[in-house]
């Protein structure tokens, strides 16, 4: 028996926000709609004492070869010891034998690119045909794998960017309009950057709403996925009763630590989005329509990611086989 080690620096070598990885996660939700998965609720462990948390996520996927169990942690005063403030890994055991395959040593490099990879389905199905212009709130990692991911699947020309660092914005600024070829500008305000885009997505880690219900305009979709936890919110409450259509990845999460959990809607007024990309019921249907979708993140995505780029570091050559 052996197991593969694999690191941050191998698998960004392996994987990238790219159709496969879009089509990957966009499979994990319909598998979760069709009932071909197991995915229980996340284990969250508060560690006061030292001002961090770990969420551990899993799932089993049908037709996947193995279980990822991901072990993601937030101590945000870890860079005052020149360590990541959200460390997390990967372990891979067989879904034949329940046998450890493989541990990744990603430091949330697998989860960064399975969200932007979530908000990608979600644009495929719910944004407006045509987008101009598309809006990001925040400047870090996700606001960049989020735009990313947007460009595969509508081509807009510009991006208005708006965050609490204004040198973090002037680095996106730079960054991102050599990166995608686009023109990147700092939004002067939240109600500009919404009112001016027609994909809108929020990356934050807020705990008070950032974005307005009466900004939002026809054919407009925002995507947060920000919200992860008990207590955060991106969007107003209200944002949720005006959109014609609202979508999540997991009813059952969103609820309770998405922006489901800030508004007075029944699970029969929100649709799963793993019920689209099943085709069993619709995404957009007007290019007027005002959607709001709030993905949260599943423990299915992380297993649907981790099989993607274990199997491509393999075909590589790439880890440390340990007997």
């Amino acid at each position: 028996m052996s197991v593969v080690i694999l690191t941050e620096k191998e698998l960004r070598r392996c994987v990238a926000v790219d159709r496969e990885a879009v089509d990957a996660v966009a499979a994990c939700f319909t598998a979760l709609a069709d009932g071909k998965a197991e995915n229980p609720p996340i284990m969250h462990i508060e560690i006061a004492e030292h001002e961090g948390d770990i969420d551990i996520k899993s799932a089993f996927l049908s037709g996947f070869d193995r279980v990822a169990v991901k072990i993601a942690a937030g101590f945000y005063n870890n860079h005052k010891q020149g360590l990541p403030n959200s460390p997390a890994s990967v372990v891979l055991v067989s879904a034949r034998t329940g046998v450890v395959e493989a541990v990744l040593l990603d430091n949330a490099f697998l989860t960064d690119l399975r969200t932007g990879a979530a908000g990608a389905v979600a644009a495929r199905h719910l944004a407006p045909a045509k987008v101009e212009t598309a809006g990001v709130i925040g400047s870090g990692v996700q606001a960049r794998y989020q735009m990313e991911a947007l460009k595969l699947e509508r081509d807009f020309e510009r991006i208005l960017v708006q965050g609490r660092s204004k040198a973090n914005v002037e680095t996106y600024v730079s960054e991102m309009a050599e990166r995608l070829d686009v023109r990147v500008e700092a939004a002067p305000d939240m109600e500009t950057l919404v009112r001016e885009s027609q994909v809108v997505v929020t990356t934050t880690t807020s705990k008070a709403p950032l974005v307005m219900a009466d900004w939002l305009h026809p054919g407009l979709l925002v995507t947060s996925v920000g919200s992860d936890l008990a207590g955060k919110q991106e969007l107003e409450a209200a944002c949720l009763n005006r959109a014609g259509l609202v979508v999540c990845d997991r009813w059952a999460q969103c609820s309770k630590m998405g922006e489901l959990q800030h508004g007075a809607l029944t699970e029969g007024q929100v649709t799963e989005i793993g019920e689209i990309t099943a085709g069993r019921a619709k995404g957009r249907t007007s290019e007027d329509e005002i959607i709001v979708c709030d993905l949260t993140g599943t423990g299915a995505q992380d297993t649907a990611i981790g099989n993607v780029a274990y199997d491509k570091a393999l075909a590589a050559g790439m880890g440390l086989r340990i007997e």
